[in-house]
């Protein structure tokens, strides 16, 4: 099977030369305005991966509701902890209005989704990075519970003492309006998808003179390329790591969910442009570890594998 020029441009992408990642003039300023934005991931991860949580803390103050220094403990030690929760937060937000910019450049006429992706190399990398560093955020979040906990001993404490009139400095950095954003955004199992999923689909809504399939059919080209390039030994053989090949799975993960989210019989139906059973069978032939948030991501995060034209076989491979 030759190498077509997507193939080529995409799988230099995964590997990430740098000759590739260059904007032209015409990318340039999406490309500033996303860059900004995902020079910050790799902090925001880390911060992620730090997170210890005051889960003791918060027991030893329920156990002792009369113990006032218990208390005062397990309040300054949440305080900390909602900052960093409200700094992940806004990155979301920051993230959804450069992944609007991406669908924005890689979906306008008059080129079509392949030729988009493959003239703006440096852009289409882009749109891989937010899907990669949103599976990374979201695998690492399912796996901290004290994140909900933390929070919901936060918003307690807080109604609790602003009924005793108590001056809470902290309301200046998160309001109850914040905390209720915060709140709804925590309780995702994966809030990140979620955010993504929303803009793509507030993206598909705000542009009705844009056809559909210029966003549909450039999540699919997308998802069919990944999946081509790991399932066919000539080409995840130049995979320089395993880091690489994860890379293309959580991008062909996330570009499948978007498409399921925007598409009107999303992406588990017959009629369907990405092959699911083909994208299921490559990450099942993946070491479990490695898969298992993405398959998890697969079965919580959609919005038709449900549905009643979804077939069997599909729901059975995802059980």
């Amino acid at each position: 099977m030759p190498l077509s020029l997507l193939h080529l441009n995409l799988l230099a992408i995964t590997r990430g030369i740098d000759s590739y990642a260059q904007p032209t003039e015409g990318e340039r300023e999406v490309w500033n305005q996303v860059n900004s934005v995902l020079q910050d991931s790799e902090s925001i991860l880390s911060g992620l991966q730090a997170y210890k949580g005051a889960g003791q803390e918060i027991r030893d103050a329920i156990q002792n509701p009369n113990d006032f220094m218990l208390q005062e403990r397990a309040w300054n030690s949440v305080c900390p902890l909602v900052i960093k929760l409200k700094k992940f937060y806004s990155f979301s937000l920051r993230l959804e209005e450069a992944l609007q910019s991406l669908l924005e450049s890689l979906t306008c006429p008059p080129l079509t989704p392949t030729q988009h992706l493959e003239r703006e190399q440096a852009l289409a990398k882009q749109f891989a990075e937010i899907l990669h560093f949103t599976l990374r955020f979201d695998e690492l979040k399912m796996r901290i519970p004290a994140i909900q906990n933390d929070f919901s001993y936060y918003r307690r404490t807080i109604s609790r003492n602003r009924i005793n009139n108590m001056n809470l400095d902290i309301e200046n950095e998160v309001n109850n309006e914040m905390a209720n954003r915060m709140s709804l955004f925590y309780a995702e199992a994966t809030p990140m998808l979620k955010t993504l999923s929303n803009a793509t689909t507030n993206f598909v809504t705000e542009n009705k003179t844009l056809p559909l399939e210029n966003t549909t059919d450039c999540l699919s080209t997308m998802a069919s390329v990944c999946k081509v390039m790991l399932e066919t030994p000539e080409y995840s053989s130049r995979f320089s790591s395993e880091d690489t090949l994860l890379f293309c799975m959580r991008v062909m993960v996330g570009v499948i969910i978007l498409y399921d989210h925007v598409h009107p019989n999303g992406a588990f139906n017959k009629s369907s442009k990405i092959d699911m059973k083909g994208c299921i069978k490559v990450l099942k032939d993946q070491p479990a570890d490695n898969v298992e948030g993405l398959l998890n991501a697969l079965k919580f995060t959609t919005k038709h594998l449900n549905d009643e034209s979804t077939p069997k076989n599909i729901r059975t491979m995802l059980q």
